[in-house]
């Protein structure tokens, strides 16, 4: 069990950065790109995003994949909906406070009528 832990750690731990969450976005929306073009959307040093794309290929958010001289980085999707599996329960627990709060306040504004 501890190694699972461990992989969900890295995985939260890599979104919770809002450079990192926007890499996924950019990755998501335009799809592959090399380290220069995504270089381009931050006002970074490449050590400063080298280090976020390391993160992110760690916590496998990312691949990387060498193309001559440049490297190309590819949205990995599958942990993120290990992520959606493990936020489901509270997603549910969450639905189901706000339906009850919404049949009580139901009653209470046809006990009022």
């Amino acid at each position: 069990m501890p190694a699972v832990e461990a992989v969900e750690d890295r995985i939260f731990a890599a979104l919770a950065s809002p450079v990192r969450r926007e890499v996924l976005r950019l990755l998501r929306e335009e799809g592959p790109q090399p380290v220069q073009r995504l270089a381009g959307h931050f006002d970074m040093a490449r050590p400063s995003l080298s280090e976020h794309l390391r993160v992110l290929r760690e916590a496998e958010l990312v691949s990387e994949q060498k193309v001559g001289r440049q490297r190309i980085y590819r949205l990995e999707a599958v942990p993120l909906h290990e992520v959606q599996e493990w936020l489901h329960p509270f997603e549910r627990f969450w639905r189901e406070k706000l339906t009850g709060l919404r049949d009580l306040l139901d009653r209470m504004t046809e006990e009022e009528s």
